[in-house]
């Protein structure tokens, strides 16, 4: 059960291991400009390699078709819907999540994101036995990813897949022998992931730079992190951090290929960016289409 290109990766990897009976996954959605119908990533795996797919609207009332299958195990990642508890006790053995944090820490349906926003210098893959609340099963194995400076969203979901993968073919032996473990988390320990809301997008200059410059990688490549300038919005997907000082928000330096805000204790350099309607580009490419001195002094998310 799953819908993201993460639990893609995750059934790719061991649909030639067990014998995939049924894949659910998420209604197909409206995706882009033209809101085109578009099949999860999973389903349209799942299709291409002849097996069959489930995406029903409401999991919570909607699961027969898994109840005639009578799964051995059911395997979740990234699926996006509550599993209800008739479901979590149909299979013989169990429910397992695969879940890119290491639990405790960071339940919730956007972990990866908040890794890197709340500047962890690590994070990692847990596999749980499933119950009726949010990630709070008891764990089976973990493994641990180490975060670099460098990391945004994508090339750290893709070391957290690697983990992933194989961390899931080690366990399912056991799960199948009866061999797996089974440790409980401590909730005084927890800390949670929350789904990434149009208001945590918005780029807060007077954040220490550390604080600006974690919060764009996270959210690169999407959803991106945004200010306005001059009244419209700016989506920024690669910056540095400078030694610039001035007041936060305000530009204070263009350089060749980077617009420096200042941020509470330094500045943040805008290196790539997408302005509305038009497509993703490189700072310094923009900065050849205007007169640059026009941006100085400029305040960012000014009202």
């Amino acid at each position: 059960m799953g819908t993201s290109e993460f639990a893609k990766e995750i059934l790719k990897s061991i649909i030639d291991k067990v014998d995939v009976a049924l894949v659910v996954s998420q209604p197909d959605s409206l995706v882009g400009r033209k809101q085109v119908l578009t099949p999860s990533p999973v389903k349209t795996f799942a299709t291409l390699n002849n097996i069959e797919v489930f995406t029903p609207q409401n999991i919570k009332t909607d699961f027969s078709k898994i109840e005639e299958v009578q799964p051995d195990l059911i395997v979740t990642c990234a699926y996006g819907q509550i599993i209800p508890k008739t479901l979590l006790d149909l299979p013989k053995l169990g429910c397992i999540n695969v879940h890119a944090s290491l639990l405790p820490k960071l339940r919730g349906g956007a972990p990866i994101h908040r890794a890197i926003m709340d500047g962890l210098e690590e994070t990692g893959i847990t596999i749980m036995y499933m119950d009726e609340h949010m990630d709070t099963g008891d764990v089976i194995d973990k493994d641990t990813v180490k975060i670099d400076l460098d990391d945004n969203l994508d090339s750290l979901t893709q070391k957290l897949i690697v983990c992933a993968k194989a961390l899931l073919i080690k366990t399912l032996p056991t799960l199948i022998d009866g061999t797996s473990k089974r440790t409980k988390q401590s909730d005084s320990d927890a800390t949670y992931a929350n789904i990434i809301k149009k208001e945590d997008e918005l780029i807060d200059f007077s954040r220490k730079t550390r604080e600006v410059y974690d919060k764009i990688r996270a959210l690169d490549p999407a959803p991106g992190a945004y200010f306005t300038m001059n009244g419209e919005v700016v989506k920024v997907y690669s910056s540095e951090m400078g030694l610039g000082k001035g007041t936060p928000g305000e530009i204070i330096n263009i350089y060749k290929d980077g617009i420096g805000i200042a941020t509470q204790d330094g500045e943040i350099i805008v290196k790539e960016i997408k302005l509305a309607g038009k497509n993703r580009i490189k700072v310094r490419d923009y900065l050849n289409g205007i007169k640059r001195d026009n941006l100085l002094g400029v305040v960012c998310n000014e009202k």
